[in-house]
């Protein structure tokens, strides 16, 4: 018997299989990764316009640009697309193909108008997976998570891989290792070959003592959030289940442009969408008489982290003999089992501390019991609530010519340093309220001043005054830092009129 399922403008035909749609043999993976978290329970490192996936949290690399690394070197029989499908926020596309392209990865990065969670971001990528005729295995996997055993993580996704060529939805599972309140479970049902199980059940994270229950029982497994499924299988199983969500993306997909770098679906039908988790929408469905299609988990032991607070990050790393992890100028005196990170290169130091978590960064200073790190969630809320920037930007801020760092600032004045990556330039702006000087710090400026242009080099300084039009550019093969110095009644960033940008913002 033979299905439609329509896909931004194509029809895909296909074989139904129970009651998901197959079209045919397929050993192609495609990596999808979602990338549009916030990431607020790692405060003060995650900020809203820097989520925890853009920074290395646990190594050198962002966790994005090791989720990106992933599938490199997989084996066996599945061919994986060189091109992954990133989805992002507009706040984070510019970081995300940078990261990206620093991994050497040449990624399909679709930019969301609006956040309306992981279901329609997994559909968008499922239509622009199907956009070139082919049906591909998704291997959908969040851009915020650590996983030590990458051989491991390749074994269980090809088995994964085999039931999902099938038609079925299949989820890896962590065996569980504690009781643990902040993970969804997976109730395990009918025994596969390879450790894999028929999935009974999805429930939503319980309370401590059913979370012992479950862990007792031996018959559930945390749930990773990584999902292996079929294009056509994914958007027949939410067709069915969430038909207003389906038609919402379908639109925002077929309508969408490309301009070559970034795929834009359509603001307005995208906005349509209902906000709802893969979970929610289409996963726990799985077990009811309504299940749109089978469902199949398989075990992961590969030093999963969800990294879903400071806790998970200290369990993640490695200790000293004292149960203490260390992140930059760090000193322990008489401590256990505490965590402490300097990112602003201030030293440090904890004495006689247990089970606290201490983070410093260049605007802010975290102190928390690890048993309490949960709390942060709310506690960034208050912050929030008292409009702090600290709740959403760092006191460096990524824009796509580069960083400004604000290095100190006053009721009149604020002081930036301003570092411009060869090639790169700023929008053409002026400013109603503040008057700006310019010295440069190192590398060779390119400056627009009114009609003027001209160039300044390393101790060479100009001045912009209020109301004229102005731009920097990098010329050069280095990058270009200076010193900018602003004065005026008002200076904030929004205090910004562009005439012209090479990045598309208004």
């Amino acid at each position: 018997m033979t299905n439609e399922v329509r896909t931004a403008g194509r029809v895909q035909a296909g074989v139904r299989t129970g009651e998901a749609l197959v079209a045919g043999p397929c050993r192609r993976l495609t990596p999808v990764i979602l990338a549009g978290g916030s990431g607020t329970r790692l405060w003060p490192m995650s900020r809203e316009q820097f989520p925890k996936q853009l920074i290395g949290i646990v190594g050198r690399d962002s966790l994005l640009q090791a989720t990106v690394a992933r599938l490199k070197g997989f084996g066996g029989d599945f061919e994986v697309a060189a091109e992954p499908i990133i989805v992002c926020g507009e706040e984070h596309r510019f970081t995300t193909e940078e990261q990206t392209r620093e991994s050497g990865v040449d990624a399909r990065i679709i930019v969301e108008p609006a956040r309306r969670d992981t279901a329609p971001a997994l559909t968008l990528a499922a239509f622009r997976a199907m956009a070139d005729g082919q049906d591909a295995i998704m291997v959908a996997m969040p851009a915020d998570h650590s996983i030590a055993d990458l051989p491991a993580l390749h074994r269980a996704i090809a088995i994964a891989a085999e039931h999902a060529e099938r038609g079925v939805i299949a989820t890896l599972g962590i065996p569980p290792t504690r009781p643990d309140t902040g993970f969804g479970y997976i109730r395990l049902g009918d025994a596969l070959e390879e450790g894999a199980h028929r999935i009974e059940r999805f429930v939503e994270k319980p309370a401590a003592e059913l979370a012992a229950q479950y862990v007792a029982a031996g018959t559930y497994w945390w749930n990773s959030g990584i999902f292996i499924v079929r294009a056509s299988v994914w958007l027949a199983a939410l067709q069915k289940l969430n038909a207003d969500m389906y038609a919402a993306c379908e639109a925002a997909a077929r309508e969408g442009e490309d301009d070559g770098k970034f795929f834009r679906p359509q603001a307005a039908q995208f906005g349509r969408a209902p906000s709802d988790s893969i979970d929610y929408a289409v996963m726990e469905h799985i077990g009811t008489a309504n299940r749109p299609c089978d469902g199949v988990v398989v075990p992961l032991v590969a030093g999963w982290s969800d990294l879903g607070s400071w806790d998970a990050v200290w369990d993640a790393m490695d200790k000293d003999d004292s149960g203490n992890v260390a992140s930059g100028r760090v000193v322990f005196e008489g401590a256990t089992s505490s965590y402490a990170r300097s990112e602003g290169g201030r030293l440090v130091a904890c004495v006689g501390t247990t089970n606290i978590v201490v983070v410093e960064t260049d605007d802010a200073v975290l102190v928390a019991d690890r048993s309490r790190v949960q709390d942060i969630k709310g506690l960034v809320a208050r912050i929030r609530e008292q409009q702090a920037p600290e709740a959403d930007t760092h006191r460096k801020v990524r824009r796509p010519w580069g960083f400004y760092d604000s290095i100190e600032h006053g009721e009149r004045f604020q002081v930036k340093r301003i570092v411009v990556s060869p090639g790169s330039k700023l929008s053409l702006q002026m400013h109603h309220h503040r008057a700006e000087h310019w010295v440069v710090v190192c590398g060779t400026a390119l400056v627009t001043r009114g009609e003027d242009q001209f160039l300044l080099s390393e101790n060479e300084s100009t001045f912009i005054p209020l109301g004229v039009k102005h731009r920097l550019e990098n010329p050069g093969k280095v990058p270009l830092e200076i010193i900018e110095v602003q004065s005026g009644s008002y200076l904030g960033e929004d205090d910004i009129v562009r005439f012209d940008d090479t990045y598309g913002r208004s």
